[in-house]
């Protein structure tokens, strides 16, 4: 485990399958403001190109290219059922806690269908609520 720049965050392996995670060290409110997903703004058209799976569409102009390390943000994992939610404010990408996270629980966000259907579903989806569903 190793701490972020952010005291209130901790990189450590998450679920097996996944790799590293963003688990909370302090409890974390419901409606917190958690953090923002950074990275570099590249033009929304000629993105995928970039070939990073850590990309983010702000508008139709540009989308944040968010690669770890320098993105914490990058760290959090899809959750089916997730205890984060990203919101688009004045061209940045704010994420905020859906509901009260305890401290040492991974912080988790809903990747979206189109992700999830090129990325997660070919090799199965390995969050807590579709792992413990079997």
């Amino acid at each position: 485990m190793r701490l972020t720049a952010d005291s209130r965050f901790a990189i450590r392996s998450s679920m097996p399958g996944v790799g590293e995670g963003l688990f909370a060290v302090y409890r974390i409110a419901e409606g917190e403001f958690v953090l923002e997903y950074t990275g570099e703004r590249l033009p929304t058209g000629t993105a995928e190109d970039a070939g990073s799976r850590y990309l983010f569409v702000l508008d139709k102009e540009w989308t944040i290219d968010g690669s770890v390390p320098d993105n914490t943000a990058g760290f959090i994992n899809h959750a089916c059922e997730p205890n984060c939610e990203a919101s688009v404010e004045d061209g940045h990408i704010m994420i905020y806690a859906v509901r009260d996270i305890r401290s040492g629980e991974e912080l988790t966000i809903d990747y979206g269908e189109e992700y999830f259907k090129e990325f997660i579903e070919p090799v199965g989806c390995k969050c807590d609520s579709c792992v413990h569903v079997h």
